[in-house]
């Protein structure tokens, strides 16, 4: 009798630790190089919860402006750094669907926290510079990864944000509405 008792147990315990494993989560931590054209992007995906991660970037924005030199156009690269809480909000509902969850494959909502700085600017024209940029902008996006090693995603927002500028002898912030569109194409390592 006491051999069925611990074999109903025991079997008990092996259905509910399987169970467990079934409910999908995010990724532990993901990185990745992702990029659209000529913009580049590094960033970490850390799991802090099952469906919420943290996204650290930092990256390098892109710039093409005609008109400021009379022979050639300009073209400038600056950096970025950008914090992100994501909460994947369908992954149980696309594992039940038997769709793919691994690497943080499901739609999201972030809070994107930008900070451009003006710390160095890549181009062609001599004294470039860039306006010191924060910003704060909810958004939507989905991310698929329809290998191991690639990804995609897309995203869309509107939040606030301030530019930084340098009047002397001080600092004037101004602030204005952001949009947050995006759509990246990626590597993970």
């Amino acid at each position: 009798m006491k051999f069925y008792i611990l074999t109903f147990i025991f079997s008990i315990f092996l259905i509910k630790s399987s169970q467990a494993q079934e409910i999908p989560s995010v990724e532990k931590s993901i990185w990745q190089v992702q990029s659209l054209l000529v913009t580049k992007y590094f960033s970490n995906e850390s799991r802090l919860k099952r469906d919420l991660a943290l996204r650290s970037e930092i990256g390098f924005n892109f710039s093409y402006r005609e008109g400021f030199s009379v022979n050639q156009p300009t073209v400038a690269w600056w950096p970025f750094l950008r914090l992100e809480p994501r909460f994947y909000y369908n992954l149980q509902k696309r594992a039940a669907k038997g769709k793919k969850t691994a690497q943080n494959s499901g739609n999201f909502l972030a809070l994107s926290t930008s900070y451009q700085p003006d710390w160095f600017v890549i181009s062609n024209e001599s004294n470039m510079g860039v306006i010191p940029t924060l910003s704060l902008i909810p958004t939507w996006g989905i991310r698929r990864s329809p290998t191991q090693h690639f990804n995609y995603e897309a995203g869309i927002g509107v939040g606030y944000g301030y530019e930084y500028y340098k009047v002397i002898p001080r600092t004037v912030a101004m602030g204005e509405v952001f949009v947050n569109l995006h759509l990246r194409i990626g590597l993970q390592l």
